[in-house]
């Protein structure tokens, strides 16, 4: 897959591991004096049942979703990238990798917290959970 140009923000979909260096490095900038990184994993549980595996499906569309998202979340001075992992995970596997950079804190936890909340909202990627009882289902349809 190639590169994005500059004036693009890194928005990747992929069931490929995510490169989390790329993420960081994609928001990096001298002027920045705060970069966050969030890292969105597979835990082991959900409402109290044991979770085994998790299954991500994407529209073929998703990553011009999650660029868009990024772009109208983007405000002077911040920086954003992310990337989402689709196929079959892991407990312990990164299913998204966000990343926001700016001159202060505030700025950043903020940006990152309203990315990762519209991120979830507005991609179209949706989640099966494999619980350990052998049940499993879809997520937010």
């Amino acid at each position: 897959m190639p590169e994005p140009r500059a004036t693009e923000p890194y928005a990747r979909v992929s069931e490929a591991p995510i490169d989390e260096a790329a993420v960081r490095a994609a928001v990096g900038d001298d002027g920045c004096g705060a970069v966050l990184v969030f890292f969105g994993v597979v835990r082991d549980h959900d409402g109290g049942r044991g979770v085994a595996a998790l299954d991500y499906r994407a529209h073929p569309d998703a990553e011009r979703f999650l660029r868009a998202c990024l772009e109208s979340e983007a405000r002077e001075g911040v920086r954003l990238a992310a990337a989402h992992r689709v196929g079959a995970l892991r407990i312990g596997d990164a299913a998204l990798v966000a990343a926001a950079a700016s001159a202060h804190r505030a700025e950043a936890f903020a940006a990152l917290e309203r990315l990762v909340a519209r991120i979830k909202r507005e991609v179209p990627i949706w989640k099966r959970q494999h619980f350990a009882d052998g049940v499993s289902e879809w997520v937010g349809l």
